[in-house]
């Protein structure tokens, strides 16, 4: 439960047993029934200073004004809540906070980003463009402020090294975690626990040194990234390889050209293209896109497929197009 919710039940909590404990005490000691001794409880705890019911007796006196002491505490830490509460904005937080947490309890085979950082950000930015479900895990309050009011980003302030965030994101609902944090450490301790509270998840980590990425092998990641190392050698092959970081930069959307890799398995195919040759899918003459490869359930990943190539169960084709070719391949062959 957030911090700022326990203050508000508590304050809530101390004003009600301070209203009880005045009834009862007015009730008990100056036997009054039990509107008067409730009247006489909520005039003493607010000090407003109204006539008496009549006059008290010594006990009478002596109880109200120990009554009067307690409640001068109770009263300034329940004014300091709520008002925090209303001019802060904490309400408003909390009320998007219990939103997000509903919307969060309906995702299902979607994907945990923890951290958005520069990797976080990116993995976000491209996991949105492809229509994909998906939950940031973010730490830092101040990190998030960069995201626009309104985005569809589902997010939740916590510690990804924490079970209990995991379990609130729904980590046994998730198909991928994608861990981005800018600590090691802290992305050897996620993989470990996404992996021990969820054996079949698949994991992505990214890792800042080389001797990090065995480490996280061994933790249980499917596939480690290391964004540094990619970097410098892009920026080489830009020398060594131009024309080729050119056709990349495509894919990539750099060149400002919006090229796409588009994957279209067997399982999403429409029943009359299922169990079919790439020859009689004919996907370049319906759609304009390019069959550049085929994850083949027992040869693997197949580079440059020849036309009698056929598509059977757990098989997947990959194809290159444009924006317009990929809603053409999305609307013609998928179901």
């Amino acid at each position: 439960m957030d911090n700022s919710l326990r203050k508000l039940f508590l304050a809530l909590f101390l004003l009600i047993f301070s209203l009880v404990a005045g009834t009862f005490g007015f009730h008990l000691i100056e036997d009054y029934n039990l509107l008067n001794a409730f009247y006489m409880a909520v005039i003493t705890m607010s000090t407003v200073g109204f006539t008496e019911v009549h006059e008290l007796s010594d006990k009478g006196r002596l109880f109200t004004a120990f009554y009067i002491i307690m409640n001068l505490g109770i009263f300034a830490y329940a004014v300091s809540v709520l008002t925090s509460f209303i001019f802060e904005g904490k309400l408003k937080s909390i009320y998007k906070n219990y939103m997000t947490d509903l919307k969060i309890n309906k995702l299902n085979n979607h994907v945990i980003v923890c951290g958005y950082g520069r990797n976080g950000k990116e993995a976000c930015e491209e996991l949105s463009r492809s229509d994909k479900q998906f939950v940031v895990v973010e730490k830092n309050q101040d990190v998030l402020k960069e995201l626009k009011e309104g985005s569809d980003f589902h997010i939740l302030i916590g510690n990804a090294t924490s079970d209990n965030t995991l379990k609130a994101v729904g980590i046994d609902r998730a198909e991928v975690i994608i861990v981005t944090t800018p600590s090691d450490a802290d992305n050897v301790f996620i993989t470990l626990t996404a992996r021990e509270m969820k054996p079949d998840i698949k994991i992505i980590a990214r890792a800042s040194k080389k001797e990090s990425e065995r480490k996280l092998y061994r933790a249980g990641a499917n596939n480690v990234i290391l964004p540094d190392h990619l970097g410098g050698m892009f920026m080489a092959q830009m020398v060594t390889k131009p024309v080729v970081i050119e056709f990349l930069n495509l894919m990539t959307g750099f060149s400002g050209q919006h090229y796409h890799l588009e994957q279209l398995r067997h399982e999403d195919l429409k029943p009359i293209f299922q169990n079919k040759t790439l020859k009689e899918l004919q996907i370049h003459k319906k759609t304009g896109g390019t069959v550049i490869g085929v994850k083949d359930d027992l040869k693997g990943l197949i580079p440059s497929p020849d036309a009698e190539t056929l598509i059977g169960p757990k098989d997947t084709i990959v194809v290159l197009g444009g924006e317009d070719h990929i809603k053409q391949l999305k609307l013609h062959f998928f179901k």
